[in-house]
């Protein structure tokens, strides 16, 4: 049980350490803007930014500690195996990530639950793409080497693979779905801890839950299930990718359009309604379907 400990620790000291920090971190910016005015728009972020940008932080600084607490001794032990002769798996991953969500993506488009957007520039355009690009390759990596490699490594070890899957992807999806709540009228030492309650009220809002929730569980369980089955991470993180780029790229590429049933379509956030849920579902059982099983995945992980 020593890995569950380790994990349950982690967790801790990142949500309650990011909710202790963040009043810092805001007091802190106010501070820079007094003497350096370009800085205004870092001081204007809502406080419950601050409270992300804390936990993330945290998450990100604990990350080593976290990985020697669970035994790893080096990147392979959390599926960061040398590239060489990986590019087909981070490829693969990639495009059978960008498809899925393009399909969805068409068919609204098709139905005319959104429009395109014809209003963007070219400037625009370019520099958003670039920028999502650069955004999935980085939060791909860390975010598979943290949920997949870490977590879920660790549960594996301890339970049977599939109800490590379950338990990784459901953390997973909580921790992408915390509200933006107003930020507190007051800040004071304690403003983090008291607006942490408030990020899980997405919880009791059951139009949310369902299938909000839900689909970030899929998805969480789509990646895991990469890891267990190619042995590495390579797929998993060219998966991600490929969802973080529709992701950053389609409320700009698209507009809203009137009457539409957002709850069954979905918003801007693409992944938030009942079809993403079919679509998703049907990505998993293609991926169980046709993902071949790797030879060298881990031992404890077939439990």
């Amino acid at each position: 049980m020593r890995p569950v400990r380790t994990l349950l620790i982690y967790t801790g000291i990142v949500f309650l350490g990011g909710a202790l920090l963040a009043p810092w971190l805001y007091w802190s910016a106010q501070s820079l803007t007094a003497q350096f005015p370009a800085l205004q728009r870092l001081a204007d972020n809502p406080f419950h930014r601050y409270v992300n940008r804390s936990l993330l932080a945290l998450a990100l600084i604990g990350l080593w500690p976290l990985l020697r607490g669970l035994g790893v001794r080096g990147w392979p032990d959390v599926g960061l195996v040398k590239p060489a002769g990986q590019w087909r798996k981070l490829a693969g991953g990639f495009a059978f990530g960008f498809a899925s969500l393009a399909c969805l993506a068409g068919v609204v488009l098709a139905v005319g639950a959104r429009g395109v957007n014809t209003d963007v520039s070219a400037g625009r355009l370019v520099g958003k793409v670039l920028s999502a690009a650069l955004t999935a390759a980085v939060v791909a990596v860390l975010e598979e080497v943290l949920f997949r490699g870490a977590i879920f490594g660790a549960l594996r070890k301890t339970c049977r693979w599939p109800t490590a899957l379950v338990i990784s992807s459901a953390l997973y999806a909580l921790v992408h779905f915390l509200s933006k709540p107003q930020s507190p009228a007051e800040m004071n030492w304690a403003s983090g801890l008291a607006l942490l309650p408030t990020m899980l009220r997405g919880f009791v809002d059951f139009e949310q839950v369902v299938p909000g929730f839900f689909n970030l569980t899929l998805a969480g369980a789509l990646l895991a299930l990469g890891y267990q089955r190619t042995g590495n991470l390579f797929f998993s993180i060219g998966l991600h990718a490929g969802w973080i780029f529709w992701l950053k790229s389609y409320g700009l590429l698209t507009r809203e359009a009137a009457g539409a049933n957002v709850s069954f379509w979905g918003t801007s956030r693409l992944i938030d309604g009942w079809l993403a849920l079919g679509v998703l579902s049907l990505a998993l059982w293609l991926l169980s379907k046709r993902l071949p099983r790797a030879e060298n995945t881990d031992a404890h992980s077939t439990r």
